[in-house]
C-alpha cells in the first residue's frame, strides 16, 4: 500500500484498542481485533503465513492466560480471596497503616502467582469489603490493588501476559527469570508503598467515626465472607506454580502446568457444587484469548509498516544503568500510547536486537510499571475502574495522575536499579 500502509496499520490498532476501552453494548474486544486482524491480511500488510506464524507462536501464550484465569476463579471458589479478606482484617486490628501493609503483602503475592487479573478482578472487591469490615477508608487500598496489579507482576513469568510474551522470546528458564526479577520486584512493590503510604497520609491517619463505621461494615457485610479453605485447595496451587518451574526445565509450556491445577481444582469445586461449568467457561475468558491473536497480528502490521524501526532508533545498545533506564522509558512511554500488551508486542523483538536480555527485562520493567501512569496503559487497569463503579467509586484523573506522577519515576528507577544489581550479580 506504499505510504498508506504504516498509516492504516496504526488507526486499525488504536481503533481496536479504543474499542477494548469502551467496549459498546459489553461486546468482547474480539468483535474488533478479529475482522481488523483480517483486513490488515487481505491489504497485505502482513502475510496470511506470517500471520498464521505470529498466531502459532502466541497459542501457548494464550492458552495459558485461558488457564490461569480459570485457575483464579477456582481459588476463589475455593474461599482463597475470601480468607485472604479475613487475614487482613485480622493482621490490621482496625489501623489503617496495618492494613495497607497486609494488603501489600497478599496483593503482590496474588499478582506473582496467579496474575495480575485475579488482583484486580478478584481481590479489590475483597480488599472494599475488608476496609468496610474494619472501618476504614477503602480508597488508598484500593489504589493499592490497581497499582500492585501492574508493578508486582514482574516476580515471575505467569505473573503477566507481557512477562509470558517476553518469557517466550527471551530463553530464560523460569527459575532463571524468576532470580533476575526478584531484586526489582521487591524494589519496586517497595517504592510504591513509600509512595502510597505518603500520598494517602491523611487517609492513612484517622479511621472512620465509629456511626459510619457502622454503615460502612452492614454495607461491607455483602461482600466475601469468611470460607473455610481446605490444605488441599493450598496444596493443589502450590504445587500448580512448582508445576511451573518443573515444566520449565522440561522444555513444555507452562500452559500445561496451568492447565492441570485448574483441572483438578475445577472437578472438585465442581463435585462439591462451588462453581458450575458455566461460571467456569466464562472466567476463562476465550474472547479474550481470541482479542490477543488478533492483536498480535495488527502488531506484526504496525511492526512491518516502519514504526518498528522508529521506535528501535530510540533503544540504546549498551547495558549500563542509564541505557537500561532509557530502554524503561521508551517502554512506559509505549505502554501509555498503545497499551502495555501490544507495547510488548512491539518492543521484544527491538529490544533484544539492541541490548539482547538486559534489554528486553528492561523493556519488561517499562511496560509492568509504566501503565500505571494513565487509565489506558493496561487493560488491568480499566477492569479495576470498572469494579469501582459496581461499589458506587470511581478514581477521579487529578487524583490518579497526581500518584501516578510520584510512583511511575521513582519506581522505574528504583525497579531498573535493582535489575542491573541483579544482572551484575547473576548475568544475564
Amino acid at each position: 500500500m506504499g505510504a498508506a500502509g504504516p498509516v492504516v496499520a496504526v488507526v486499525l490498532l488504536l481503533g481496536v484498542l479504543g474499542f477494548a476501552v469502551v467496549r459498546p453494548r459489553g461486546l468482547p474486544e474480539a468483535v474488533a481485533a478479529v475482522p481488523a486482524a483480517a483486513v490488515v491480511v487481505a491489504l497485505g500488510l502482513v502475510s496470511p503465513h506470517a500471520a498464521w506464524a505470529e498466531t502459532q507462536k502466541l497459542l501457548p501464550v494464550v492458552a495459558f492466560l485461558v488457564a490461569v484465569l480459570a485457575l483464579s476463579h477456582l481459588c476463589d471458589a475455593e474461599g482463597l480471596f475470601a480468607a485472604a479478606g479475613d487475614l487482613m482484617a485480622r493482621l490490621s486490628r482496625g489501623r489503617p497503616q496495618r492494613l495497607l501493609g497486609a494488603v501489600f503483602v497478599v496483593a503482590s503475592a496474588v499478582t506473582a502467582v496467579l496474575s495480575l487479573d485475579a488482583t484486580v478482578v478478584l481481590l479489590t472487591p475483597v480488599v472494599f469489603a475488608t476496609a468496610a469490615r474494619s472501618g476504614v477508608r477503602p480508597k488508598p487500598f484500593v489504589y493499592a490493588c490497581t497499582h500492585l496489579a501492574n508493578s508486582a507482576s514482574l516476580l515471575l513469568p505467569v505473573s503477566n501476559l507481557t512477562n509470558l510474551l517476553a518469557f517466550t522470546a527471551s530463553g530464560l528458564s523460569f527459575s532463571r527469570f524468576g532470580a533476575l526479577m526478584a531484586l526489582p520486584w521487591v524494589a519496586v512493590v517497595a517504592v510504591e508503598y513509600v509512595v502510597l503510604r505518603l500520598f494517602f497520609r491523611t487517609d492513612l491517619g484517622v479511621a472512620l467515626p465509629r456511626g459510619l463505621r457502622a454503615g460502612r461494615a452492614r454495607r461491607g457485610a455483602s461482600g466475601p465472607t469468611s470460607t473455610p479453605v481446605s490444605r488441599l485447595s493450598v496444596a493443589l496451587v502450590g504445587a500448580t506454580l512448582a508445576g511451573f518451574v518443573v515444566a520449565s526445565v522440561l522444555g513444555v509450556p507452562p500452559a500445561w502446568a496451568a492447565a492441570a491445577g485448574a483441572a483438578v481444582l475445577a472437578a472438585r469445586a465442581l463435585a462439591q457444587r462451588r462453581t458450575t461449568a458455566r461460571a467456569l467457561l466464562a472466567a476463562a475468558n476465550l474472547p479474550f484469548a481470541v482479542f490477543v491473536l488478533g492483536l498480535g497480528v495488527i502488531v506484526v502490521a504496525v511492526v512491518r509498516s516502519g514504526l518498528g524501526g522508529v521506535v528501535g532508533g530510540f533503544l540504546p545498545t549498551g547495558s549500563s544503568f542509564l541505557d537500561l533506564l532509557a530502554v524503561a522509558g521508551v517502554a512506559a512511554v509505549a505502554a501509555n500510547l498503545l497499551n502495555n500488551l501490544p507495547a510488548v508486542l512491539l518492543l521484544t523483538p527491538l529490544a533484544l536486537a539492541a541490548g539482547g536480555t538486559p534489554a528486553l527485562l528492561a523493556a519488561l520493567i517499562g511496560v509492568n510499571v509504566g501503565p500505571n501512569l494513565t487509565y489506558v496503559g493496561s487493560l488491568a487497569t480499566l477492569l479495576w475502574r470498572r469494579v469501582l463503579r459496581d461499589h458506587g467509586a470511581d478514581a477521579e484523573l487529578a487524583e490518579f495522575s497526581a500518584l501516578a506522577a510520584w510512583s511511575v519515576p521513582t519506581a522505574l528507577v528504583g525497579g531498573v536499579g535493582a535489575l542491573w544489581v541483579s544482572l551484575a550479580m547473576i548475568g544475564a
